[in-house]
C-alpha cells in the first residue's frame, strides 16, 4: 500500500553547488537556505512562489504536490482515508527533506507552519515569507476551488475566520511579512524581493555590530 508512511523524506541535499551559478543578489545572499512561503489556503503561495523562483533562477518546490506524489494519493483523499494527523505527519516530513534540497522556493501548506519542529527546521535553513491576505480575498480565491478539506462543511467563511484566529499569530513569527492583495502577482513578487533586500541588509548589520 503506497502512503506517506512508507515513502523516505531524507532524500540527498541538492542545488548547494550551484551557488556560484546563481546571478540574483538574493539568490547570492541566501547561500543554501530556502525561501518558505507559508500562509492559509488562497493566498497565492504556489502562483507566487513559482514566480519568485523564476525571477530568482532557484527551483520551485510545492510541499503540496510533493506530499500527493509521495502518498501516491491526492490531499483530499489522504484525509478521507487516513486522517489530518497522518497528513500533517507526512508533510512534517517531506517539509524536512525539501529543506535539505536548498537553496529552493517553497511553498507550504497552510498547516504546516504551525508545527513548531516544522517552524525551527525552516528558521534553520530558510527564511519564512507570510503571504498575508484579507478574509474577502482569501474566499474569492478558495471558491474557485472545491478541493480544500478543510472547508468541506456548511460554513467554509466561518472555518476560514476561525482558521485565521488561530494561525495568523502564529504566521506573524515569519522572518518577512507581504500583503496578498488583488494586485498582478508580479508586483507581488517585487514586494518580496524588496522586503526580502531589507531583510538581508539588517541581517548582514547585525552580524557586523556582534
Amino acid at each position: 500500500m503506497n502512503t506517506i508512511s512508507r515513502f523516505n523524506p531524507l532524500g540527498e541535499a541538492g542545488g548547494q553547488d550551484q551557488a556560484s551559478q546563481r546571478g540574483h543578489p538574493i539568490s547570492r545572499q541566501l547561500g543554501t537556505r530556502s525561501l518558505v512561503l507559508v500562509g492559509l489556503m488562497g493566498a497565492g503561495k504556489s502562483t507566487v512562489g513559482r514566480r519568485l523562483a523564476q525571477m530568482l533562477k532557484l527551483p520551485f518546490r510545492d510541499a503540496d504536490h510533493e506530499i500527493e506524489a509521495a502518498a501516491g494519493m491526492s490531499i483530499p483523499e489522504i484525509f478521507a482515508v487516513h486522517g489530518e494527523e497522518h497528513f500533517r505527519d507526512g508533510e512534517r516530513r517531506v517539509i524536512a527533506r525539501l529543506l535539505q534540497e536548498g537553496p529552493i522556493v517553497l511553498a507550504t501548506g497552510g498547516g504546516a507552519f504551525m508545527n513548531e519542529e516544522t517552524r525551527s527546521r525552516i528558521a534553520e535553513r530558510g527564511v519564512s515569507i507570510w503571504l498575508k491576505a484579507d478574509l474577502d480575498i482569501l474566499m474569492r480565491r478558495v471558491r474557485k476551488r472545491s478541493t480544500r478539506p478543510l472547508l468541506q462543511n456548511p460554513d467554509p467563511e466561518g472555518t476560514m475566520r476561525r482558521l485565521m484566529e488561530q494561525r495568523y499569530p502564529v504566521y506573524a513569527t515569519a522572518d518577512i511579512t507581504v500583503d496578498s492583495h488583488e494586485a498582478p502577482h508580479d508586483r507581488v513578487v517585487a514586494e518580496i524581493i524588496e522586503t526580502l533586500g531589507q531583510w538581508f541588509a539588517r541581517e548582514r548589520q547585525g552580524k557586523a555590530g556582534a
